[in-house]
């Protein structure tokens, strides 16, 4: 089981869209160096809407053979169609991803019985290990924890990344009783310190692509249990948690990453650059954290 902080890693892009092979290199780098706990590749942080398969693929491939085995890769391999949601999972798992971040399906609105299906055809059709991902304000569907309860039940099924926003959801889960090996992770950084502190074993987070040293330790202490020394560490990153999400993510984060001159200005249409009015909110939520731009 992977614990602790898990970068959402963004796409970097030129201006035309053009993805930035040195660029994705260098974060990977400076991920393993700050002690980010495992990457997200081409989740839907890393605008995987926008690649198509050939890229997506390039992409996690690029981190995979980066990362070289010094941090765990997820791939994002997740779909609105099952038949492609595997092909995507097949070939992360030919590559040498160490898991897989499935996003249930957007726009069609399965019902519970339907995203069971889904991830159960998904987990028997390939060998890697599947996380689930339930994030109901951007799919339009939200995974209740029952399902969650019988996904884990699936072989390959070994956790799930639960991004309502909610405690009252953290809760439901935990109650669950699923057992050491199934793995939860928070998809929401606000929540993060809390969930972890109850029982929550990490953060999928995009806070991380930013801050990546301070997610990495504040996930520490409140996996060692210190509340105290979590709150202390999570206090400075709380405008962040809050403010990456001004517009739509990943405008803002990767708008702070290309002043932090991690990373160039680009993204794909139908995204637009961060508004010009957001930017003195962006600006003084990484101030905040004591990240100079």
């Amino acid at each position: 089981m992977i614990k602790g902080s898990l970068v959402a890693l963004v796409t970097p892009m030129d201006a035309d869209g053009a993805i930035q092979w040195d660029a994705l290199d260098r974060l990977v780098d400076w991920h393993i160096a700050e002690g980010t706990d495992g990457i997200v590749a081409v989740g839907t942080t890393g605008e995987s809407a926008t690649l198509d398969l050939d890229e997506h693929i390039a992409v996690i491939k690029r981190v995979v053979d980066r990362a070289c085995g010094r941090i765990p890769v997820i791939a994002g391999t997740g779909a609105n169609s099952t038949a492609e949601a595997i092909e995507l999972t097949e070939k992360s798992a030919a590559i040498g991803a160490d898991a897989a971040l499935i996003v249930t399906p957007y726009y069609n609105k399965p019902p519970q019985e339907g995203l069971f299906r889904h991830y159960k055809a998904i987990a028997e059709a390939v060998d890697l290990p599947i996380i689930a991902y339930n994030v109901p304000g951007r799919t339009g569907v939200d995974m209740l924890p029952a399902t969650v309860a019988r996904l884990a039940q699936v072989p390959n099924i070994v956790g799930v990344k639960e991004a309502k926003g909610e405690m009252a959801r953290v809760r439901e889960l935990l109650a669950l009783g699923l057992g050491p090996t199934f793995a939860l992770y928070s998809g929401d950084d606000a929540t993060a310190r809390e969930s972890i502190l109850l029982g929550f074993h990490g953060d999928i987070s995009v806070t991380a692509n930013v801050a990546p040293e301070a997610m990495h330790q504040m996930c520490a202490a409140a996996l060692a249990g210190d509340s105290a020394r979590a709150a202390e560490l999570d206090a400075p990153l709380q405008a962040l948690h809050r403010d990456l999400f001004v517009e739509p993510n990943p405008l803002p984060v990767k708008w702070a990453l290309a002043r932090m001159g991690r990373i160039g200005e680009g993204l794909r249409l139908p995204l637009v650059p961060l508004a010009t009015s957001c930017e003195s909110t962006v600006t003084a939520a990484l101030a905040e954290a004591g990240i100079q731009i």
